[in-house]
């Protein structure tokens, strides 16, 4: 087990949500289609759909999932509902990703003992990127490097098996699958943003979600505001980041899916009053993955989105005039 916080009391999780679902009793809503009570298969609870795809690829129909935050949410900023509680407490597992992603959902999840597994947990530290003025010690954005999410996907695999051990080999054969298909997408991420000329390589988003990104690929990354969206920017802020569009002669910059877009227009509008342009280049995925049934609404199709979207966005030539 990986779990966060093994030295403390694991009962106090259980207590905690138990309290809390006698206070919003009155409120809660009768469950749903991944809480029936006819399905005996085990009842997996993610905090992400991002690990939600990664339990579902390797799970297959052998588990039932649900995610607690759903497409364009923040997890840095969400606050558990009621019905969240109900679900974690109805579960057979959490999976959580850990490193202060889940913000204010992290102490609970500290403290759910047994019954929740944080599935960054054999990513060797240093690999990880360390980020001391972020709530956590390290950048909790893991997933934009291919090859370091597939240590989640053993962790997913290892987690699932331990519950169902009987279908420890099925579970083995799918988890392969999927990291052959992360490393088909390394490669690939690779290839295409090696097509950006290099003077124009630089990924600026509004929130640096994009370090490991940068780091994997080869592109220097600036985000406005720091790891989390709770991160306030100021006006030093906006004008470096005009002075170093300007300077780099940037063609295009991102916004971001969930991600407020009041920063990166006043850059844009910063850098025009100085006498340049520079596009928005597209929308990235950032901390949440497309709608379900959607091709962005998988850990690749959304990969391979952010990948075609930086390039198209920072390749001069096929640049709107």
């Amino acid at each position: 087990m990986h779990n966060s916080a093994p030295d403390r009391q694991p009962g106090f999780g259980r207590f905690l949500i138990l309290s809390l679902l006698l206070v919003f009793s009155n409120v809660i809503s009768s469950c749903g289609e991944d809480e029936a009570s006819d399905d005996s298969r085990p009842f997996i609870v993610t905090t992400t759909n991002l690990i939600r795809d990664a339990v579902e690829n390797i799970g297959g129909d052998d588990v039932r999932i649900t995610s607690l935050m759903g497409p364009g949410v923040d997890p840095h900023l969400y606050r558990a509902t009621p019905r969240d509680f109900q679900q974690m407490e109805r579960s057979d597992l959490v999976l959580y990703n850990g490193l202060f992603l889940e913000g204010r959902l992290s102490e609970i999840l500290d403290r759910l003992g047994d019954q929740s597994r944080v599935v960054t947990g054999s990513i060797p530290r240093d690999k990880l990127i360390e980020a001391s003025d972020y709530g956590g010690t390290y950048d909790p954005h893991v997933w934009f490097d291919a090859e370091l999410w597939m240590y989640v996907i053993d962790d997913v695999q290892e987690a699932l098996s331990s519950l169902l051990p009987e279908k420890s080999g099925q579970f083995a054969e799918r988890a392969e699958l999927y990291k052959q298909e992360l490393e088909e997408l390394h490669l690939y991420a690779l290839q295409r943003i090696q097509q950006i000329p290099e003077e124009q390589r630089i990924l600026i988003t509004a929130h640096d979600a994009f370090q490991y990104f940068g780091r994997a690929y080869n592109i220097e990354v600036r985000g406005l505001q720091g790891l989390s969206t709770a991160t306030e920017f100021g006006l030093q802020d906006v004008s470096r980041m005009v002075s170093l569009i300007i300077e780099r002669r940037i063609p295009a910059i991102f916004i971001e899916t969930g991600v407020s877009t009041r920063a990166i227009e006043s850059v844009i509008a910063g850098v025009r009053n100085r006498g340049y342009s520079v596009q928005i280049g597209g929308a990235l995925f950032s901390d949440s993955m497309g709608a379900r049934g959607t091709p962005e609404g998988t850990y690749a199709g959304m990969f391979r989105h952010n990948v075609e979207t930086i390039v198209r966005g920072l390749t001069e030539e096929i640049q709107p005039s």
